[in-house]
């Protein structure tokens, strides 16, 4: 499988298995409606854990524009027309996972109308205290607190891409790596998830709320385009600062 591709199936499992448990939890009339927010960070990790387990093998499993940059500044091997490309995927499979997710649940749309908040959490996230510098902070801490243990994970000799590295397969981990990377996930929504909605990924959020703007949903109002900066600038310096730690470690 061509690298690009299984960006693209990765992330679109991403999507479909995290924001479908949002929708489960959110959305009237499921069985899973008011689960809490220990139900969305496990199901946010199981997600990340299957999304790898599709793509590691063939892409290094990035999943994440913030992880591809992260690469890129960590690896000299690793270009900017393959991270372009990475990036590109992750985004395209964003939006198809939360094309699913809508058409999944398309009838609990329909029954939560009166909730244009709930319905749009579906797609992306937002700040439960709308202060955007500091939301832009705890996404960036966020990040930092994803990547920095990855590389950490991954040391000595990563792989950025679908090279292997002592036949390991995914940013040279074994395939028992996929599930500390789910683990961590996991643990950043239990710790750090509760103020903005740990975007902590760019793609999963814009690509969705792209979708969440062009599908005819019944009450929907609004994208919240004035924060959509956030989930993106937040987690590419959080990527940076990671990093920049790593290479003086």
């Amino acid at each position: 499988m061509h690298p690009y591709v299984a960006e693209l199936i990765g992330t679109m499992f991403l999507v479909l298995f995290g924001n479908g448990v949002v929708a489960n939890v959110v959305l009237p009339k499921t069985s899973g409606n008011d689960g809490g927010w220990i139900v969305i960070a496990a199901g946010w990790g199981i997600a990340v854990f299957i999304g790898a387990f599709c793509s590691s093998e063939f892409s290094g499993a990035h999943l994440n524009p913030a992880v591809t940059f992260a690469m890129y500044l960590a690896d000299d091997s690793f270009g900017l027309v393959d991270g372009g490309g990475y990036i590109v995927a992750q985004m395209l499979g964003a939006m198809a996972g939360a094309l699913l997710v809508y058409v999944f649940y398309r009838e609990h749309f329909r029954t939560a109308s009166d909730d244009p908040d709930g319905m749009r959490a579906c797609f992306c996230t937002a700040p439960q205290i709308r202060k955007l510098p500091q939301a832009f902070l705890c996404e960036t801490i966020g990040t930092f607190a994803l990547i920095l243990p990855i590389f950490l994970m991954v040391a000595p000799g990563f792989s950025s891409g679908p090279e292997p590295v002592d036949s390991d397969p995914v940013l040279g981990l074994g395939s028992i790596g996929l599930l500390p990377v789910g683990l961590l996930v996991f643990g950043i929504g239990l710790s750090l998830g509760g103020t903005t909605g740990y975007a902590i990924n760019p793609a999963r959020d814009l690509g969705p709320r792209l979708i969440h703007a062009l599908l005819p949903i019944k009450g929907k109002q609004g994208n919240d385009w004035q924060y959509a900066w956030v989930p993106v600038l937040g987690p590419l310096t959080g990527a940076a600062l990671a990093a920049l730690v790593n290479a003086l470690l």
